[in-house]
């Protein structure tokens, strides 16, 4: 597999590497679920902090393979990430760059490739991976004035904008209690084809819409009633629901329907 060629012969480079402590594996790799179409995440642990210095993390990355492209990822909050694509063969590799200190704050334990000293496995010893979750009275707090938000774009017919919040819907909401209600990590509407059943999938898909109001709509409403048998699920009797909120959000999601 290019994922583990690729890994592997990172390994026999920083092996050498004196700045470089050690190397592990995330992603895919810890379930070992990587296929042809994966990425491959690699978190590179350095002496010396070096996720401030673009040009020194570009000089690892470029000994490691035949380098196209690489950025930093701000856009995704992680600015210590570089985020390559490599030729020969072509592969999507995202490289974090952290010091020791910085491994032991973790969402999950990566695979240990290379540890020069024990101390990636030291690490683990000390610290435990905490993922994030979603706070259910941060969302509900939050989405009836969302969903009026949509409605209001819909009416106006910025069906784009619709189009683009239900997509936001299903990334920060939706997909993560799936996940949850399935145990699983809530890594948005990933891999959500694999875990969900053929029920829950179909009740998912209902959100997708087609660039129209009433389709629009429709999908919109699916979402709420998908949200709603999401909390009465998961949420228990500590989350204050938004009632008032909600029926007035309703009330005008009904007439806009009408209209």
């Amino acid at each position: 597999m290019v994922q583990k060629d690729f890994a592997n012969r990172a390994v026999s480079i920083l092996k050498e590497t004196e700045s470089v402590i050690g190397l592990a594996a995330g992603g895919s790799w810890i379930t070992n679920e990587l296929d042809e179409f994966s990425d491959l995440d690699l978190i590179v642990v350095t002496v010396d902090k070096i996720s401030d210095q673009i040009a020194k993390m570009k000089e690892i990355a470029d000994s490691l393979g035949d380098l196209l492209s690489a950025f930093t990822g701000e856009h995704v909050g992680e600015p210590r990430l570089l985020i390559c694509l490599y030729e020969n063969p072509l592969l999507h590799v995202d490289l974090k760059f952290l010091t020791l200190n910085e491994f032991h704050v973790r969402v999950e334990n990566p695979v240990v490739l290379l540890d020069k000293k024990d101390l990636l496995a030291s690490s683990f010893k000390k610290s435990d991976p905490k993922f994030p979750y979603p706070d259910y009275q941060w969302i509900e707090d939050r989405i009836w004035t969302w969903i009026h938000y949509a409605l209001t774009k819909i009416g106006r017919g910025e069906y784009l904008e619709a189009h683009d919040f239900l997509a936001s819907l299903r990334m920060m909401v939706l997909g993560p209690l799936l996940h949850i209600k399935k145990s699983s990590l809530p890594r948005g509407v990933r891999k959500l084809e694999s875990i969900l059943d053929e029920e829950e999938i179909t009740e998912l898909r209902k959100t997708l819409s087609n660039y129209n109001r009433n389709d629009l709509l429709k999908s919109l409403r699916n979402a709420v009633n998908l949200y709603k048998q999401l909390r009465t699920s998961l949420f228990d009797e500590t989350i204050q629901l938004q009632e008032a909120t909600e029926r007035a959000v309703m009330k005008y999601f009904d007439q806009l329907e009408k209209d």
